[in-house]
């Protein structure tokens, strides 16, 4: 989490602002509390958004649709303005991290875990429908992990099945690869079964480690969710692996109801299931821990006065361009509870979450760029795009390409959205740069600056494509030896990791190869390249001069000693 900037307001509505989470393509979402004492994630419309009167219908719509999403296992809408001068929407804060960050850090989650996670999905999803929605975007990043139970957020997306037919262009479909039904993804019409499709294949990943329609670019995903076979090799025979190949099944027809998985995981229902707890021992651990971070955090803001209400920005105002219409609702928790791990909770916000980008391709339009991961090359995205193009002709399909979080993502290489915030215990007092041995030709040892585990978002292509979760853990060592190691987690939960070889020291940066693990699987990206840090701040700023990946950058804060 970023502290306010200058040019930030500290109150939306009755919320104090305590920090920003993140920002992207939509708005900007910050960590809010009510006088009250409550904390809640604030989502406020960019000022030139906010300009378009057919986003406005939309924002409106969702708002009114989200509102009626309640209950358990869901994160309920607080409040909303959709007519003030700059939208914006509060939705629950959710102490917990996100399926595709526990599955990530973890590994594949426990049988029992598994099927209560399912339970209270299918009962939330049960919930959902029965009001006539289709959430349409159920993936690991969407379901929170609390030690009450899961969470499922982001109802951005979610359309009410009556009445806003209107809104929505023909033949497009909104979801993320590899959890979007087949019908989805042919543009063929969405219900409630659609849902139940990404519920099995959430279900496979919390149970395995891996979707179950593994793949190197967003078509090859599409592609095998629409005419392959699940690979479910590691779910042992039982009732979650059922459970998931009925969910899984090519026609909507033939998959259960989500009421009807409830109670077959579940007879006595979801809650009994957490009753004796829930979450292994060590997401038990860091849930409580981030709390304990967050209330001193509040403590700490509390006697920050508020300022005036939002307004129009001078620059955005005077643009007054036109912008696309997109989805948007509730803001879901996002990663940002400042002195964690990688793995730590998540608060999640915005609509369609951090680091989400939607990009849409038709038959009739030229290729454009998109892809999945860090490991996307400009040439790989123009390929996807085509080969993409080509699965949908007739329609057109809108994937994220990251699911968390998302998210949004900064849009702005400067800002380290949501990057987490570094406190006194796990931060050592700033030292020079220079304050390691360097000689004129930069073979001098890691400075102790440096040293430590950070963390931050990615983002690639110029800032235009998420890349997930960078942490890097730099140690001493002098030129020539192994310094480190980046580990990069996407949003659908896949991780590539990078040994580090320090290159050279400067008084301004630090200079080291990059190459990828031997253990990484076929989608990272293998050849050498070269990246750099250089300090903003008390954050380092990442860079790579990778074509491959789409040349990602990254601003990490400090949440621990290397």
């Amino acid at each position: 989490m970023q502290p306010l900037g200058a040019d930030e307001p500290r109150a939306v509505g009755p919320y104090r602002l305590l920090g920003r989470l993140g920002s992207g393509g939509m708005g900007r979402v910050y960590l809010g509390r009510s006088a009250g004492g409550r904390t809640v994630a604030v989502k406020i419309v960019h000022p030139h958004l906010a300009l378009d009167d057919e986003f406005r219908t939309r924002f409106r719509r969702e708002v009114e649709a989200a509102r009626r999403v309640g209950g358990a296992w869901t994160a309920p809408v607080l409040d909303a303005d959709p007519e003030a001068a700059v939208p914006w929407v509060a939705t629950a804060y959710a102490a917990g991290p996100s399926l595709a960050a526990a599955v990530a850090a973890h590994g594949p989650l426990p049988e029992h875990t598994v099927r209560a996670l399912g339970a209270g999905l299918a009962e939330a999803l049960a919930a959902v429908h029965e009001l006539g929605l289709v959430h349409r975007d159920v993936k690991p990043s969407n379901l929170l992990l609390t030690v009450d139970g899961p969470l499922l957020i982001d109802f951005g997306i979610a359309r009410a099945t009556d009445g806003t037919a209107s809104l929505t262009s023909t033949g497009v479909s909104v979801g993320s690869p590899g959890y979007m039904a087949p019908e989805q993804i042919l543009g063929r019409g969405v219900s409630g079964a659609s849902d139940v499709f990404s519920f099995g294949a959430v279900l496979a990943y919390a149970a395995t480690g891996a979707p179950p329609f593994p793949g190197d670019s967003s078509a090859a995903l599409l592609y095998k969710v629409v005419h392959e076979e699940p690979a479910l090799g590691e779910l042992a025979p039982g009732l979650l692996r059922e459970v998931v190949e009925d969910c899984l099944a090519k026609d909507p027809a033939d998959r259960p109801a989500p009421g009807e998985l409830a109670r077959r995981l579940a007879p006595e229902g979801a809650a009994r299931l957490m009753a004796g707890g829930w979450l292994p021992g060590a997401l038990v651990e860091q849930v409580g821990r981030s709390a304990v971070q967050l209330l001193n955090l509040e403590a700490t803001d509390a006697r920050e006065p508020a300022s005036g209400p939002v307004g129009l920005s001078g620059v955005a105002a005077a643009a007054q361009r036109p912008v696309a219409s997109g989805e948007f609702g509730p803001p879901p928790p996002m990663d940002a509870v400042p002195g964690t791990p990688a793995d730590a909770p998540v608060v999640r916000g915005t609509g369609g979450g951090p680091g989400k980008v939607s990009v849409t391709v038709s038959a009739a339009a030229a290729p454009g760029e998109g892809g999945r991961g860090r490991r996307l090359s400009c040439t790989v995205a123009l390929a996807v795009a085509g080969a993409l193009a080509a699965v949908t002709v007739g329609s057109a399909v809108v994937f994220d390409l990251l699911p968390g979080s998302g998210d949004d993502t900064d849009a702005d290489a400067g800002s380290g959205a949501y990057s987490v915030t570094p406190t006194a215990a796990s931060s050592p007092a700033p030292t020079d740069v220079s304050s390691g041995p360097v000689d004129s030709e930069g073979a001098g040892a890691l400075p102790a600056r440096y040293a430590g585990i950070w963390e931050g978002e990615g983002t690639g292509l110029g800032g235009t494509l998420p890349m997930g979760t960078f942490r890097v853990t730099l140690r001493q060592a002098a030129v020539g030896a192994k310094v480190g190691e980046l580990r990069q987690t996407d949003g659908l939960g896949t991780v590539c990791v990078d040994v580090l070889t320090l290159k050279k020291v400067t008084a301004k940066e630090v200079v080291a190869d990059s190459v990828g693990a031997k253990s990484n699987h076929a989608g990272c990206n293998p050849e050498p390249h070269t990246i750099r840090f250089t300090p903003t701040g008390d954050d380092l700023t990442y860079t790579s001069d990778s074509s491959a990946e789409g040349n990602p950058t990254a601003r990490l804060s400090k949440v621990g000693q290397g």
